[in-house]
């Protein structure tokens, strides 16, 4: 089964093309100030039209408010929204009533216990991220190279979609793919040559060592 990819913090409507061109089947628009992926409402709307029909356009966001995402989903054609803070199950089935979109959610995992705390979101979320968690004092929830050990993940059964993210790379991510069982995974600083510059080669190079 070919593997989906969910290219992340993309910031220019030349990072959508390279995406498309790379065989991506998701983008994440991130809206969180202290990220250097950071994209403004204005901007995100722009890429957003530019997109292709099929390429999955998912906004990632860190306990926002319904003020904020009002903004975002009334602006911006999106297909998914991404919980990457500490938002609760309550608030996950809130947000997909409010806003009739599928809701991914981002779990940090270090530990089985986190990866039994994080089935807790099965009834409730369309999708799981499953991202390393973030070390001590880090201001970034994830886009920080930092991965886990997938063998945590081996043998688990999940009754939604997930998607495996933390630290992969192209020299990585078939191993990940390997350990972990994953049929799905995102990367963000794993394709970048800076802090937020996205690379077209990096990202064609991972979503082909994805499926090797």
């Amino acid at each position: 089964m070919k593997v989906r990819v969910k290219l992340c913090g993309l910031t220019t409507q030349g990072d959508i093309d390279a995406a498309a061109t790379a065989g991506a089947a998701y983008i994440g628009l991130v809206f969180f100030d202290k990220s250097p992926r950071n994209v403004s409402i204005e901007t995100a709307r722009s890429m957003a039209l530019h997109a292709p029909i099929g390429l999955a356009k998912v906004a990632l966001v860190v306990n926002a408010d319904d003020a904020t995402l009002d903004r975002i989903t009334a602006s911006i054609p999106l297909d998914m929204l991404q919980l990457h803070g500490s938002e609760t199950p309550d608030r996950v089935a809130a947000v997909k009533a409010r806003y009739g979109l599928p809701v991914m959610k981002a779990l940090g995992i270090a530990s089985r216990a986190d990866v039994a705390s994080a089935q807790l979101y099965s009834g409730v979320a369309d999708q799981l991220l499953l991202d390393a968690k973030p070390a001590e004092g880090e201001t970034l929830p994830g886009g920080n190279g930092l991965s886990f050990d997938w063998r945590l993940l081996e043998g688990e059964s999940w009754s939604v979609p997930w998607m495996l993210a933390g630290g992969l790379t192209p020299d990585n991510v078939a191993e990940a793919v390997r350990c972990s069982g994953a049929q799905q995974v995102d990367v963000s600083s794993g394709i970048e040559t800076a802090p937020g510059q996205k690379s077209a080669a990096l990202m064609a190079k991972f979503v082909t060592e994805a499926n090797s």
